[in-house]
């Protein structure tokens, strides 16, 4: 193990209202009684039991392992004398909120610490009296660390925050990298073609990857983009479209609520911009040159379309390169490259939804172990901050390696490579590892700048070893003003309630139809009347209303 790096200070940042993630305590009498040793562990040991889905239990468990008993949990207990149980598993997210309901009739038992991640959840939960409110808690044992952390996100508060007091935390809050558009080079250089910077260029360019046999076969079939169609038309995450409706609306995106001129909430899919995008998709579709199955495909499998090589371009987050180059096994010379998205035709940039936290976690009304939880997620942390325990990762041999002189983050560049490792972050109170800036991280290794906390090393090792990802991060950072959070993540509103989903259904079915040629450009016009006028109108006054309490 290498010795413990610098970082840099941090500065302290009072707040009122900031959060960590955390769990409560079952056997709330005797875990009272436990105290810290000099080492900082609790004696007796402490157990907070947890929620989680059951497709968060991902990576390989050694032969005796399950998500209660694996090297994390392990070393939680010895290190913390904390045990962490996992319990209440959803098969997937709907079986989760079912299952959390049926724990809020009492019929099962609802765990110290879980994570929701709807917030009529959230409000349903605050309104069953069973959850907790942890201001005094926050105030009193979130370390000063975590505190500047949530303090930069204080619109992460706003689900779980009712009548001035707060029930839950976000989920290791941090700016999720951007999505960036990602080509095939190869095809671009075989075409003598550059990557498109507009709407017009982007056309050009997808017209000549159905048309002009880039794979060099002598058959019609490729064609140029791929994106989901199978919801809203913003995945915010991969085989986005977002930015393609962008170039017509500006800030006012599909599927989010942005601010006009005056300060209003408006809503984003109503922008007559939009109109401008799905004609011209109409028009792209009729000639085969975009995904034609994207009305019925997730995010995930049309972005396997660029994987199975028939199609030239997605746009999604960097980490989507690397989930791509198997693309090579039907075209061993192809080239991946990231490009930042295109502009609109006035120069301005396109811009995404931006992810600040996956969920929030609440509190079971009886924990009495805030202190101890906080303890473990700050200890959590150190992977993201690089200190501690967590210089380089949780364990080495899992989610890095110690490889001659060098810090190894590729499971397959381990001694000995390993292809499907147990993931230490995952095996956690939380889905994730916590994050401080990912992009950012990226842009210093590019820079050569010395690697000092944990991400920066860890981009420093993917420039050697999947240098076109590394990149896109990088580029990703370029852009991170155009990331723009939903600023509406309240509860639903009474009209919401009863009308959204009608709503959502009606946008999804015109966006569809008019891409299909199937109802023509104008039915757009005729879906902004009628999105309004079946509460569409009141849903707006609704929001604002929100909005300005919270603002």
């Amino acid at each position: 193990m290498k010795n413990q790096k610098t970082i840099l200070s941090i500065v302290l940042v009072s707040a009122m209202l900031l959060a960590g993630c955390g769990g409560q305590n079952s056997g709330a009498g005797k875990d009272a009684a436990a105290t810290k040793n000099t080492d900082g562990k609790y004696e007796p040991a402490i157990t907070i039991t947890i929620a989680k889905q059951l497709d968060e239990n991902a990576g390989r468990y050694g032969d005796g392992e399950d998500i209660n008993k694996n090297p994390m949990t392990e070393l939680t207990e010895e290190k913390l004398g904390i045990k962490m149980e996992t319990t209440l598993l959803g098969g997937d997210a709907s079986n989760y909120d079912t299952k959390l309901r049926l724990a809020l009739t009492g019929s099962e038992e609802l765990p110290d610490v879980f994570p929701v991640y709807g917030t009529q959840m959230i409000a349903d939960m605050i309104e069953s009296g069973r959850v907790k409110a942890i201001d005094d808690d926050i105030e009193k044992y979130m370390p000063d660390r975590l505190k500047e952390i949530y303090d930069k996100y204080p619109q992460s508060f706003y689900p779980v925050v009712k009548d001035g007091k707060t029930y839950g935390i976000a989920c290791t809050p941090a700016l999720t990298e951007g999505q960036v558009m990602i080509i095939r080079q190869d095809w671009l250089d075989k075409l003598g073609l550059q990557a498109p910077a507009n709407m017009d260029e982007f056309e050009a360019v997808i017209k000549a990857f159905t048309e002009d046999d880039p794979d060099g076969n002598g058959k019609a079939d490729t064609y140029g983009f791929t994106y989901q169609g199978n919801g809203i038309y913003n995945s915010g995450w991969v085989a986005d479209p977002v930015t393609l409706f962008s170039a017509n609306t500006g800030k006012h995106i599909p599927g989010s609520w942005q601010e006009d001129e005056d300060g209003n909430l408006t809503y984003g899919s109503i922008d007559e911009g939009n109109k401008k995008t799905l004609e011209r998709m109409a028009g792209w579709h009729a000639n085969g040159w975009i995904f034609q199955e994207a009305a019925a495909t997730g995010a995930w499998d049309a972005m396997n379309q660029f994987t199975e090589g028939k199609a030239g371009i997605f746009i999604g987050r960097p980490w989507a390169i690397s989930s791509v180059r198997d693309v090579t096994s039907v075209a061993p010379d192809a080239v991946i490259k990231a490009y930042p998205n295109i502009l609109q035709d006035s120069g301005e940039p396109t811009y995404q939804s931006a992810q600040i936290n996956d969920g929030w976690l609440m509190f079971n009304k009886d924990f009495n172990n805030m202190e101890a939880f906080f303890t473990y997620y700050d200890w959590l942390y150190d992977a993201a901050f690089g200190t501690g325990d967590f210089q380089y990762g949780y364990l080495e041999g899992y989610d890095y390696d110690v490889v001659g002189d060098k810090d190894v983050f590729d499971s397959k560049l381990f001694e000995p490579a390993v292809t499907d490792p147990f993931m230490p972050g995952k095996s956690t109170v939380l889905k994730n590892a916590p994050a401080l800036d990912a992009m950012q991280a990226y842009a210093d290794a590019g820079e050569g700048k010395a690697a000092e906390s944990s991400a920066q090393i860890r981009a420093a090792a993917d420039f050697e070893t999947v240098p076109d990802m590394a990149e896109g991060y990088a580029l990703a950072n370029g852009h991170r003003d155009e990331l723009l959070p939903n600023l509406f993540n309240g509860e639903p509103t009474a009209t919401m309630k009863k009308n959204w989903e009608q709503l959502q259904t009606m946008e999804k079915q015109v966006y569809t139809n008019i891409i299909y040629g199937k109802e023509s450009p104008d039915a757009f016009d005729k879906f902004v009347q009628d999105w309004k006028a079946q509460g569409g109108d009141e849903i707006t006054r609704e929001i604002n209303e929100w909005y300005q309490s919270v603002k």
